[in-house]
């Protein structure tokens, strides 16, 4: 039997060495300081610029996680992932009770600071919520809105029911901390088909989170409502929806309700959790591909 700490070793050392790939990078972005990892590939096939792919994270995660579509995607067309606000090595955002407008304005700042005035926007799980508060406030700067396994958030939900979800998150994390989170429930991210690169690469991106960004996209999550956004982009911006037909953390029936109301296409991805783009990389990339290349 194989040594699990040994191949908790092995596999972060392969992590480690696809990620020099894409070393962490750092820009100013309005008063704040938002760190990513970038491939700039070459012009599309007919020989025009495909506008930028820019991908966002969920609650337990960071730019790292993409690391398989940018080496795939990135080699036509330049792929960004960033680390949200309060996350990596990017400020935290100056409010402890942050809403999507918060995140929606540092992400306007970052494309700003990099001279992006047009991109593809991928948002997975709680970065789901941050893009759709941005493509409601700036359509004009969406060329195509694809959400990945998307968290709704409880915006809609009774004010017990916000407070109830968002205290039972931050007592976890209190009592946890990032490393303990890791190993309670990064295991839930990922469907009974993940391999274990797979699972040490959910563990490896959420014990790095930190204590304070998390605290920040918890309140985040509490507050939110996703389908408001998207009911505000229909007809404005092109949006699709994918989930991971294994996913028990947004689950598929959830996640089609979201696109209906949205007018979206919508999708399941077979042997696939709710991180599906780490365990199902080919699957997912060829999706990304396919949807920028329509939009």
């Amino acid at each position: 039997m194989n040594d699990p700490m040994l191949t908790d070793a092995t596999s972060a050392t392969t992590l480690d060495t696809r990620l020099a790939r894409f070393a962490l990078r750092h820009v100013r972005a309005g008063e704040a300081v938002v760190s990513y990892r970038e491939a700039h590939g070459a012009s599309s096939e007919d020989g025009h610029e495909a506008l930028p792919l820019v991908l966002l994270h969920g609650i337990g995660s960071g730019a790292a996680s993409w690391v398989q579509q940018m080496e795939t995607l990135g080699a036509s067309r330049r792929v960004l992932a960033w680390d949200a606000p309060g996350y990596g090595a990017s400020t935290p955002l100056a409010s402890a009770l942050p809403l999507a407008a918060d995140y929606a304005q540092v992400l306007a700042d970052w494309l700003d600071a990099l001279g992006i005035e047009r991109c593809v926007l991928v948002g997975h799980s709680l970065g789901a919520i941050i893009a759709g508060a941005f493509a409601a406030a700036h359509p004009q700067r969406v060329s195509g809105l694809l959400l990945i396994s998307p968290a709704r958030g409880y915006g809609a939900a009774d004010p017990q029911v916000r407070a109830g979800k968002r205290d039972a998150r931050l007592a976890m994390l209190a009592e946890l901390g990032p490393q303990g989170l890791a190993e309670k429930r990064s295991a839930n991210m990922l469907s009974a088909h993940a391999d274990d690169a797979s699972r040490v690469w959910v563990r490896w991106n959420m014990a790095r989170v930190i204590a304070y960004g998390y605290a920040q996209a918890t309140h985040l999550l509490a507050n939110a409502d996703l389908a408001a956004d998207l009911a505000r982009c229909v007809n404005r911006v092109p949006i699709a929806v994918a989930v991971g037909a294994d996913d028990t953390i947004t689950p598929p029936q959830d996640c089609e309700r979201l696109a209906q109301i949205a007018r979206a296409p919508f999708q399941t991805v077979p042997r696939a959790g709710h991180a599906g783009y780490i365990e199902q990389p080919t699957a997912y990339s060829a999706l990304l591909d396919a949807f920028c290349r329509t939009h």
